[in-house]
């Protein structure tokens, strides 16, 4: 009961995660604990690894060696079909380029998670519409990404990625195309989130002044995470 509650007190575990691409060994048994509500930073050099954690964490790649368990569930043995369902639900992603759909507006973007998972329209509608409040988007709901600033056009995204409340945040150089001010803004925001929504965040940036915003700054070197 111990080791089983000690498992349960993290939101995400990554134990020993290796991984190849061919001869080149870009992780080397990571490990990665992250408890609920925690913000977590990632840094280091281009080509250390980064990337390639967070996208494993994320269901998004595979791995050679290790165990991912997320919210308890260890999904290591799931399925192409079951990673996707569980990554729909549990898992909400923030990339450096937005990729918003252009025909669609705002509230249609965000409401995309939400209809694939099976949600209805009025309560998609509904939730995505709050959301777009909370991250003060109330006035641009209808329009489309080209009509917004590249500030507002990630904060649709940061809705997009919360719509289906999920239990995990996991961004990858989220400010990265974005101007100073609204770098500040989106720093801001994931903190404002944690506090209203309780997510985990595992933030990998190369910007200096949001790693050093998180609760805990790791940094990944030649594969592995220095201690």
């Amino acid at each position: 009961m111990i080791i089983f509650a000690l498992i349960y007190n993290f939101m995400i575990r990554a134990e020993s995660i290796h991984k190849s691409y061919g001869s080149l060994e870009v992780l080397k048994g990571v490990d990665l604990s992250v408890r609920k509500g925690e913000i977590v930073s990632v840094v280091g050099a281009s080509g250390a690894g980064k990337t390639t954690l967070l996208h494993i964490i994320g269901t998004l790649d595979s791995y050679d060696r290790g165990r991912v368990v997320i919210d308890g569930l260890d999904v290591s043995g799931m399925n192409d079909k079951q990673l996707s369902a569980f990554r729909n639900r549990h898992i909400g992603f923030v990339f450096q380029f937005h990729h918003l759909l252009p025909e669609f507006s705002a509230l249609e973007n965000v409401c995309i998670p939400a209809f694939i998972a099976g949600k209805g329209k009025r309560e998609a509608f509904a939730k995505a519409s709050k959301l777009l409040d909370v991250l003060g988007l109330a006035g641009r709901t209808e329009h489309k990404p080209g009509e917004l600033s590249g500030g507002e056009q990630q904060r649709v995204a940061v809705a997009r990625a919360l719509v289906n409340d999920p239990v995990v945040i996991l961004a990858d150089e989220p400010s990265g195309n974005l101007d100073s001010k609204s770098s500040a803004e989106l720093h801001r925001l994931f903190f404002k989130l944690r506090e209203e929504f309780s997510q985990s965040f595992v933030i990998v940036t190369h910007n200096e002044s949001l790693a050093d915003m998180a609760d805990r700054k790791l940094t990944i070197h030649d594969g592995i995470i220095l201690q």
